[in-house]
């Protein structure tokens, strides 16, 4: 399967392009969890924007996964980013099950809906012993679909300045390519 190219009951997922930025600027603007990001939020929303998707597009190149864009499959209506981050944390190389999404999304299972397409994805194609999400200790909507998606908190640390647990699963005994 392609990771760049994949869909699940309701939604789509594929790269982002330099289009994308118009879009994912809705993403900075009136959005009171941004500071669950660990990013700079003084910078103008298109220059976040801008550079969160570029930064996604040197992993297509680098690592072969990153957030993808996220669409309705009915409208093609762009509401957010989902994928698997490769990541070091506290000197190990795990895989990391992440989203973020347009404020006027929340709240309609979306999020769930990534998390767990993202999960079997992982399962099938990606050679490891876990997946994670790495979570700021007062993101309540974000620890609900870690939990929905059969995560448990693993431990606590520190990751971008704030204060996160890192929620996970374990793959046992798994065939992987």
């Amino acid at each position: 399967m392609n990771y760049f190219e994949q869909e699940s009951k309701r939604l789509r997922f594929r790269k982002l392009t330099t289009e994308d930025i118009p879009a994912w600027q809705e993403f900075f603007v009136n959005n009171d969890r941004l500071k669950f990001l660990g990013i700079d939020v003084s910078k103008p929303a298109e220059e976040l924007a801008e550079g969160w998707i570029s930064k996604q597009l040197i992993r297509y190149e680098t690592e072969g996964l990153g957030f993808l864009a996220v669409e309705i499959k009915d409208s093609g209506v762009f509401i957010g980013l989902g994928g698997i981050l490769p990541r070091e944390l506290n000197g190990r190389e795990e895989y990391e099950i992440a989203y973020s999404l347009i404020p006027a999304f929340w709240g309609k299972g979306y999020g769930t809906e990534i998390a767990r397409k993202m999960k079997s994805f992982g399962k099938q194609y990606i050679s490891t012993d876990r997946f994670i999400s790495i979570i700021d200790v007062d993101n309540t909507d974000s620890i609900k679909v870690a939990v929905k998606n059969g995560m448990q908190v693993l431990f606590r640390t520190k990751f971008l300045g704030m204060e996160v647990d890192v929620y996970g699963f374990e793959l046992k005994n798994q065939n992987k390519c």
